[in-house]
Parts: C-alpha cells; sequence; structure tokens
C-alpha cells in the first residue's frame, strides 16, 4: 500500500471548502489524502484532548505520522525544558499511544539534525532513542551525509535494520554534508519518503535568517522530477509492505498539487476518505 500526503494540514489551500474554519481544516485534508504528518509535535508534545480531536476529525482509515519533538532530536542541545531526558520521553510516549491505541499511528519520524553526523556517540543515541520509543514504529531522517559515506553507508543500513527502524528516503537540494543523497533503501517493512524540494539557494541558513524558512521549502516539482520520485517509490514498494510519501515542498503551496499528480501517476485511489465539504457558493470543492 502506498499512502500519499503532506506535512502539516493548515496551510494547504487547495484543500479546503472556501467555508471551511480553521477548526474543519483537518477534517477537509482528509477528504483529499489517507495520511498527515503532525509536524506541530516537533515544537510542543501534543496533549491528549488535541490529538483526541484529531482522530474524532477523521475517518477511522486514516493515518498519522507523528514527528519527534526537538529535545528529543537534539535540536535544542541540552536546553530542555523537562527535568529530565526520561520526563520529556515519557510525555512523547503517552501523546503516541494515544494514536497507537486508536490504530492510528502509522510511524514517529525522529529527523536528527545537520549536525548529528556518524560517529559512535550518535550510534548510541539512536540505539537510546529505540529503546525509549520501543513499542512504535520508529523512522530514522538523517540530516548529514556521512551516513552515506562510502565507508559507513552499508553500517548505516545494518544498524536500522538490526534496531528494525524505518530509514527515512528524502528527496532534498544535494549541497554537501548538510544534505543527504536519494537512497531507494528499505530497513523494516515500512518505509517512509520525506519530499523537501530542490531549492539549492534556499535550503542553508544564511546567518539565521528567519526569512529563510519561508523560502527553504519553496519548490515546485514538474513532470519530469515527480516521474523520477514515482521510480523510487514503485522500487521502494517492492522492499516493504507500506510506503508513506509526505509533500513538505511547501512555501508556495506546492506540497498540494504535486502530491495529488504523483497519486495520478502511480494510479492510486484511496477508499474511506472524508466526504468532500460542499461549498454553498461555488459547488463540490475539490
Amino acid at each position: 500500500m502506498i499512502y500519499v500526503g503532506l506535512t502539516g494540514w493548515g496551510d494547504h489551500p487547495a484543500a479546503y471548502s472556501k467555508t471551511t474554519k480553521a477548526t474543519d481544516k483537518l477534517y477537509d485534508y482528509s477528504g483529499h489524502f489517507p495520511i498527515v504528518e503532525v509536524d506541530t509535535s516537533f515544537y510542543a508534545i501534543p496533549n491528549e484532548k488535541s490529538i483526541q480531536k484529531w482522530l474524532d476529525d477523521t475517518p477511522t482509515t486514516f493515518r498519522f505520522i507523528l514527528k519527534a519533538y526537538q529535545g528529543m532530536t537534539g535540536h535544542l542541545r541540552d536546553n530542555l525544558p523537562y527535568e529530565t531526558k526520561g520526563e520529556m520521553f515519557q510525555a512523547f510516549r503517552e501523546a503516541a499511544e494515544i494514536f497507537q491505541r486508536a490504530g492510528r499511528l502509522a510511524a514517529v519520524l525522529v529527523q536528527f539534525p545537520p549536525w548529528f553526523d556518524c560517529q559512535f556517540k550518535n550510534v548510541q543515541y539512536i540505539r537510546y532513542v529505540k529503546q525509549q520509543l520501543a513499542d512504535f514504529p520508529v523512522a530514522i531522517e538523517f540530516r548529514n551525509r556521512t551516513w552515506y559515506d562510502k565507508p559507513y553507508r552499508e553500517g548505516t543500513f545494518q544498524l536500522l535494520k538490526s534496531l528494525q527502524l524505518i530509514h527515512t528516503v528524502c528527496d532534498e537540494p544535494q549541497v554537501g554534508e548538510g544534505s543527504v543523497p536519494l537512497v531507494a533503501q528499505a530497513t523494516s517493512n515500512k518505509a517512509l519518503v520525506r519530499i523537501h524540494g530542490r531549492n539549492v539557494h534556499g535550503w542553508r541558513n544564511p546567518g539565521n535568517n528567519e526569512q529563510w524558512r519561508k523560502v527553504r521549502f519553496l519548490y515546485h516539482y514538474n513532470e519530469e522530477e515527480l516521474q523520477e520520485l514515482k521510480t523510487v517509490i514503485e522500487t521502494l514498494q517492492k522492499q516493504v509492505q507500506d510506503v508513506y510519501v509526505v509533500f513538505n515542498n511547501n512555501s508556495d503551496y506546492g506540497a498540494f498539487p504535486n502530491a495529488k499528480t504523483l497519486v495520478h501517476m502511480l494510479g492510486l485511489s484511496y477508499d474511506g476518505l472524508a466526504p468532500k465539504q460542499l461549498d454553498l457558493f461555488g459547488g463540490d470543492d475539490t
């Protein structure tokens, strides 16, 4: 099964009816795609009330990829808003368990920062993360090329396989050590593909400029590039049971149309999506 969706549901205008309230955007979104990445959990672990609303707003077949909190991945260095790492992981586990009990958790995405390179202490930390999240399907995303360098690549894949961790396959700009190559290699019975765009000039942060976040994922894939991604996904499909694909190139709303085109290219159709909202002034908004 190939599940195609987007990162987040709050900023994709083409997904909503013209009369949709902000609180109902996820419902409209789930009329288009069968999966979504919860990206807000990177900044704050969601509470039970929010999670339950998300579950209630979507069909029972709809799945969530829950992005790990930034304190768990090293993005905050040691500046954690928790007394201990154990307390932080426990809070995250409690959130993930709500999705899991409902049968709605596709994976937990653990995205490491660009400075998380291939060295012994970081291998040990991956083992620690696996231990802390042992009850969940966990996908690992690297942002440092050393994990894929020739001396380490096979060891990286063997590590993920031995721990039953999902390899996150990324399409992103190739800008040296702070980016990873597109490698269609699965290490579990699931695969995750995250599609970030190919904006080479926008990928790096020049001087911690806040505007950088707006342009980093500014990219629209053309048909030829989507065909390349289709080939990658079909290669992964031969290796696993489920492939999850999420588009993250949304600085200029490119993710929604690119995902729709890819669904068509792959010949996919999804049963059990939410009914489309009827726009009182413009008919069925598709």
